[in-house]
């Protein structure tokens, strides 16, 4: 049997609604309909149940920030199947709600419905709406999917039909304030609810500072905001699904809306905190932009493009006070981060800059996963599972530790052995003389990876790098003529004695041998392991793979190169050619190069790079990574620019190609490629580690070419000087 609502809705009578929500965030609908006057609140999952007058409902629509609709429930119904719907639809007094001439439209909703298919179920709800005007009146009110006058809502939960009058219209996420939502947006609902749940607004002041340093759209900022002045979330809405329903009170919503009028002014004459929001992107930035004018706080939020490389505290106004400061984010994450296993350097990025810089703060980071949260690096106080539409997120609250933002680097050695250590051998003998002489350097200059040795000795042919607590042992491998069993021998003794001088593991240190290679060898894989390890380079981070490949992703001996790069790249546009892990990238990225372009081949260091890039908190807005052939390249792009590296292989192919890059045989051409794209008053830095390699002449006479070898060639490979060369070039 149908039960139906009364027709008759006069402010004083006491009706039941429904709040609907996002997953996670009931508690706090909760306590704002008990401040709108709601009564027997009951909270389920994804919805609150609550009574209350029209004035509540109407106070709900229009200052709820967490509720995404508020439903008034007008029947219910038992149904087996479609035409129980039609049956049930049409028995409702709909001429209570609407009139002939005014629109409508029907959203339908289900759990394990005995009518599975939502769009059938409410083109069946139409029917019988429709059918019950044509049987009275002989006309039909029109459909109208965007906007209709009465909006109908059908809930089919097993064999129960809910059928309500949406007096919210459209979601109550959607303010009036955003235009676009930019990356991932938020809905604002979530967004309100994230700005709750990390403590915004208790114990914040005038001289309290509210940050989000990956803002998009400025939701967080905006939400904010509201939340701080007591604004109804919705003062720029003009449509809601009650407006033109039939019971409404006209003069019962103004008088609500004059009152929030007047909150608003109030909040606004106030003194404000200090709102800050920075973002990577300029499309992004523009669109906050934009959102915060059309929210109206232009003066109260500021908004700069800004990447977290560059992570900075805004000055709070005024000083001195003892108000409590917040960051509050939801990083950016998406395909291309996440398939390149790029996205935890990011949030690594950020837990370091938020221990660095915002000490003693509160914060709050979204995140679309546990893994993502852990990457932070530090303990939360709380973890709240919600959900961003159908994704399962984490919030995760901190109190930012008083503590400094990292640990200092764990050398791989402990200089106070070096003296106790008898020499058991030459090797050790020359081990120790090396570490003297290189150790204060390395302090000195706060250099953390650096070679140690490099075949000092005939019988000890090996190189020794330091990576910081790792020691990277290569082993240059014996010529055919050496017994193998004493090549064997000299090696076991050579990692014994580093281990004993350098007072280390066994676990610290990763040993490779390098033989002669093939062509198509070069860079092939070694092992599988696949883990990656963080290393410091003045104010860059670099990930480095001690395991897997000949090379670990970092040219120690390309230091002084790379420090020079990132010297001359301020407002430059930067092309790195052959760009391998984007280390020179990195230095020129955080140099304030205005655009770079990194351009290598093979997809691993492609997505080796972005990581790079996202560890030191630099975004792709102006940084470009292109999978291609070098040489190919050039000779397509039409890009200019002021300063260029290019340090190619010694040999270049591709898998069951002929060989397609020789460096002494295609250098020339390859130097009159790069300077057809390179500005008039631009620089080429080119270099090679080919030890036979000879610069042609003709290159000298086309252009101005310097030789900087030796300006390049670092302390800890002094003893090596071929290890590569280097030379500048430019236009006559």
């Amino acid at each position: 049997m149908m039960r139906t609502a009364c027709s008759l809705f006069p402010n004083t009578s006491v009706h039941t609604f429904t709040a609907l929500c996002a997953a996670g965030i009931e508690p706090f609908v909760v306590e704002e309909l008990r401040s709108f006057g709601a009564g027997n609140i009951h909270a389920e999952k994804s919805a609150v149940v609550f009574q209350g007058s029209l004035e509540t409902a109407y106070r709900t629509c229009l200052w709820s920030r967490y509720a995404n609709r508020i439903l008034l429930p007008i029947a219910q119904s038992k149904v087996h199947n479609a035409d129980d719907l039609y049956e049930a639809a049409r028995a409702v007094a709909w001429s209570d709600h609407l009139s002939p001439d005014d629109t409508f439209a029907v959203h339908c909703t289900s759990v394990d419905a005995a009518v599975p298919h939502t769009q059938f179920a409410a083109l069946r709800i139409k029917d019988g709406i429709v059918d019950y005007y044509k049987d009275r009146y002989g006309r039909r009110p029109t459909v109208r999917r965007q906007q209709p006058d009465v909006a109908v809502h059908v809930f089919l939960n097993g064999s129960e039909a809910t059928l309500s009058i949406d007096l919210s219209g459209e979601s109550l996420h959607l303010r009036g304030y955003r235009a676009g939502g930019g990356r991932a947006p938020l809905k604002e609902t979530l967004g309100a609810a994230l700005v709750r749940l990390s403590g915004w607004p208790d114990q914040t002041t005038p001289d309290s500072i509210f940050l989000d340093p990956c803002c998009g759209s400025a939701t967080l900022l905006i939400e904010a905001a509201l939340l701080y002045g007591g604004i109804t979330p919705r003062w720029g809405r003009t449509y809601y699904g009650f407006l033109k329903w039939l019971p409404h009170n006209p003069d019962l919503w103004k008088s609500l809306v004059a009152e929030a009028a007047e909150q608003r002014r109030a909040a606004r004459a106030a003194p404000w905190p200090t709102l800050v929001g920075y973002d990577a992107s300029r499309t992004a930035v523009e669109t906050a932009v934009a959102n915060v004018a059309r929210a109206g706080f232009e003066r109260v939020i500021r908004i700069e493009q800004q990447e977290l490389a560059f992570f900075r505290i805004p000055p709070t106004a005024p000083a001195g006070g003892h108000g409590v400061h917040y960051l509050v984010t939801n990083p950016p994450y998406g395909e291309r981060l996440d398939q390149q296993g790029a996205e935890r350097y990011l949030y690594r990025c950020l837990g370091r800059m938020m221990r660095r810089f915002c000490k003693g703060w509160k914060a709050a980071v979204f995140t679309r996963s546990v893994e993502l949260a852990d990457a932070l690096g530090m303990q939360p106080q709380k973890k709240y599972r919600l959900y961003n539409g159908p994704l399962p997120c984490q919030l995760s609250t901190y109190l930012v530790p008083d503590t400094p933002p990292e640990p200092p680097v764990q050398p791989a050695y402990t200089t106070a052995v070096f003296h106790d250590t008898a020499a058991t051998s030459d090797f050790a003998n020359r081990l120790m003389k090396n570490l003297r002489r290189l150790l204060p350097w390395a302090q000195r200059e706060g250099i953390s990876c650096f070679r140690v040795y490099d075949a000092d000795l005939p019988d000890y042919n090996m190189a020794i790098d330091i990576y910081e607590q790792w020691v990277h042992v290569q082993e240059y491998a014996a010529p055919h003529e050496i017994d193998p069993e004493k090549a064997r021998s000299r090696l076991q003794h050579a990692l014994s004695v580093i281990r004993d001088v350098l007072h280390i593991r066994r676990d610290q240190i990763f040993i490779k041998v390098r033989r002669p290679q093939k062509r198509k060898d070069r860079y092939q894989k070694r092992a599988a392991q696949g883990k990656l390890y963080e290393v410091r380079e003045n104010r860059c981070r670099f990930l480095v793979n001690l395991s897997d490949y000949l090379d670990t992703g970092l040219f120690l001996d390309h230091r002084k190169t790379r420090s020079r790069i990132g010297a001359q790249t301020c407002g430059k546009r930067f092309l790195n050619l052959f760009g391998y892990t984007g280390t020179a990238t990195v230095y020129a990225a955080l140099g304030g190069a205005c655009e770079t372009i990194t351009v290598d081949r093979s997809p691993t260091y492609a997505a080796w790079a972005l990581k790079n890039f996202a560890l030191n908190g630099m975004s792709s807005e102006r940084h470009t990574f292109v999978r291609a052939e070098c040489v190919a390249w050039l000779s397509q792009t039409r890009s200019r620019f002021d300063l260029v590296f290019a340090d190619p292989p010694t040999f270049s192919n591709r898998k069951g190609d002929p060989l397609v890059f020789d460096v002494q045989r295609d250098h020339v051409a390859l130097i009159h490629s790069i300077m057809k794209r390179l500005a008039r008053d631009g620089l080429l830095i080119f270099s090679t580690n080919y030890r036979r390699f000879t610069l042609d002449p003709q290159i000298c006479e086309a252009y101005f070419v310097q030789d900087i070898t030796k300006q390049t060639i670092p302390f800890d490979f002094t003893r090596t000087p071929r290890i590569h060369q280097c030379w500048e070039i430019r236009h006559r």
